[in-house]
């Protein structure tokens, strides 16, 4: 590609405006966290087979290794919340009564049966009206499984939808020997998500390891930043070093009531636009309305009264559909 047409692409992929900042209009973006959650359970490949036939913009991947270093799709390093392995492998429990998918290889971790995240305790459902637990069969997967579905059906359906991965608990994985991170990226590079220009954001909330992705393991991907408490906007000048954006709770978006009941909007999202990051919130659940009387009036306060850039949401079709409307 020529200098010309790198700029190019750059400018229409980022919309970059005269002052060289991004412009926060941009497209707003869809992200089908842990696939199509609302609906099948998480992380599973019909999960995400689901939240691609929605259209969505990405489809969100959480990774942990495995005993072996395979990145497995799984939205924590426990295992016994969303899968039958107290019964497969009793054995493999640690002091604590936690199982562990860093204790188990890629093909053990085949055997187990996924099903709808429950507590570990009550044995009860997260999210009551979703799917049946233990019901039907689905199993984990590794990245590169997932990857191959999603570029496959992009060639095969003539779309572009994006993978969204995250780093979960890089500490964790040190303390046990193992380079989660340098593991990862060698197989995004692997199946061509090398740069800004390819469909892939990289997220993860420890800013040490992210800023390590950056400058250390020389990554070129866009970044975002995860955000799980409250900040200042001189931690947003130190996360634009090394971040292209930030991903902040719902929660963080408000911060309160006057004495009418109207939504006071915190800074954090014009702050982080006046730096040029975009802000992609977490996460958007039409059966958890934080306090909303209706799904869409959360929607329109993510997207129109914040300012948000992208949204990651159990039920990407409701999302879709709402930002069609707009």
């Amino acid at each position: 590609m020529n200098k010309f047409l790198f700029f190019l692409a750059i400018f229409y992929t980022f919309n970059i405006n005269a002052q060289g900042t991004v412009n926060s209009k941009i497209k707003k973006i869809v992200i089908a966290h842990r696939g199509a959650s609302g609906y099948l359970p998480e992380h599973t490949m019909e999960s995400k087979a689901m939240a691609y036939a929605m259209h969505p913009d990405y489809i969100e991947q959480d990774l942990v290794l495995s005993k072996d270093n395979v990145p497995i799709v799984i939205h924590d390093i426990y295992l016994d919340d969303v899968t039958d392995v107290k019964t497969k492998f009793p054995e493999k429990v640690r002091k604590n009564g936690r199982f562990y998918v860093i204790d188990f290889t890629y093909n053990e971790l085949s055997q187990l049966n996924v099903t709808e995240r429950f507590d570990s305790k009550s044995k009860k459902a997260i999210f009551p009206y979703r799917f049946p637990v233990e019901k039907s069969k689905f199993k984990l997967h590794s990245l590169q499984e997932e990857i191959e579905l999603i570029q496959g059906l992009n060639k095969s359906t003539d779309n572009d939808i994006g993978i969204y991965p995250e780093i979960k608990n890089p500490e964790f994985h040190h303390k046990n020997g193992k380079d989660i991170s340098k593991i990862v990226l060698e197989i995004l590079t692997t199946y061509g998500y090398r740069s800004k220009l390819d469909n892939c954001i990289l997220q993860c909330f420890d800013h040490h390891e992210l800023s390590r992705i950056r400058k250390d393991l020389k990554s070129e991907l866009f970044l975002v930043q995860l955000i799980g408490w409250k900040i200042e906007v001189g931690q947003l000048q130190e996360y634009k070093i090394y971040a292209d954006g930030i991903g902040p709770s719902i929660k963080q978006l408000i911060k309160g009531y006057d004495k009418n009941g109207t939504i006071i909007f915190s800074d954090l999202v014009n702050n982080a636009h006046d730096l040029g990051l975009q802000v992609h919130a977490y996460t958007f659940r039409a059966d958890h309305l934080e306090g909303i009387p209706s799904f869409e009036k959360l929607l329109e306060i993510g997207f129109y009264g914040a300012g948000i850039d992208g949204a990651f949401t159990d039920f990407p079709d409701k999302v879709v559909e709402f930002l069609k409307t707009k």
